[in-house]
């Protein structure tokens, strides 16, 4: 993964100071674009490892259009917990639980997750009810009648709804290609946390762009990752700073289920990643 390492490195040397939401403060570095060719192997970092479970769970959670991370906390992922828990702890109803104990509630209690568990209309909600449009599933029906259309475009960036969203999207656009039989797709990314949140973020689309081309009938092709707002946390520089002195090994390969022939029915159990052997996991704090 030398693409994201030569990211890195640009944002250590080109980028500037900057402040940001979360107050933690940022080095940050305006457009960047990676490319990626699915068919050199998957995409997912070696320098340190990455927890694909979560990436696969969130994946199935945004197709599904569900925006409550019930469904993830019950699969033991727990990306997305501090957003909800950051709303819980501003209520009346806060009782100075710990994030896994509100995690626990979350899995046990099916009221207090109905109330505290949603993140409002989120990628899911824009995906597959953007103000009344399933774009997932009309984006599939035009892949597989109108291939050679420049309208495959998936939005999640809706601004009638922003205000409806713990966290609005920072993974915002995608355009999907097709030409001789190949299918590639485009991130427009309009904030990326280098450290703890692009790896993923790769690794997710280019699963979905996989995920599309088999039910389509067509080959993976690139996944092509734009950044707007590329930014490393200043308390990431040291971790970023590990993954660079560590050489990249040899690409995974995915395996996905060949009977699979609907985006919609995707399983976690479809998917088989061989020949993974990164570097340890480098732990990192969010900032929310």
């Amino acid at each position: 993964m030398r693409q994201y390492l030569q990211l890195c490195q640009t944002i250590l040397e080109k980028g500037k100071k900057k402040e940001d939401r979360t107050g933690t403060g940022t080095i940050s570095y305006f457009g960047y674009q990676m490319r990626f060719d699915l068919q050199e192997g998957f995409p997912l970092l070696t320098t340190k490892k990455v927890h694909l479970k979560s990436i696969i769970y969130e994946l199935l959670w945004f197709i599904s259009g569900d925006t409550n991370i019930k469904f993830l906390v019950d699969h033991d992922v727990k990306i997305w917990n501090d957003w909800p828990f950051a709303e819980y702890r501003k209520s009346e109803d806060y009782k100075q639980e710990t994030i896994e104990e509100f995690a626990q509630k979350i899995k046990e209690d099916a009221e207090f997750a109905k109330k505290w568990g949603d993140c409002g209309a989120i990628y899911g909600k824009q995906w597959r009810n953007f103000n009344g449009v399933d774009q997932l599933k009309q984006l599939i029906e035009q892949i597989q009648t109108n291939p050679h259309s420049r309208r495959l475009i998936i939005s999640a960036w809706n601004p009638k709804e922003i205000q409806d969203m713990l966290l609005p999207p920072c993974h915002t656009l995608m355009q999907f290609y097709v030409n001789d039989g190949v299918l590639s797709c485009q991130l427009y990314q309009r904030s990326a946390d280098v450290f703890l949140g692009v790896p993923f973020n790769i690794a997710s689309y280019a699963l979905l762009t996989m995920m599309i081309a088999q039910v389509c009938h067509l080959k993976p092709g690139n996944f092509i990752h734009t950044l707007g707002d590329a930014h490393i946390y200043l308390n990431h520089l040291d971790q970023i700073r590990l993954q660079l002195s560590r050489t990249p090994k040899e690409l995974p390969r995915m395996k996905i289920n060949p009977d699979v022939t609907s985006i919609f029915d995707f399983k976690y159990e479809d998917f088989e990643l061989e020949n993974y052997h990164p570097y340890k996991a480098i732990k990192g704090k969010v900032a929310v």
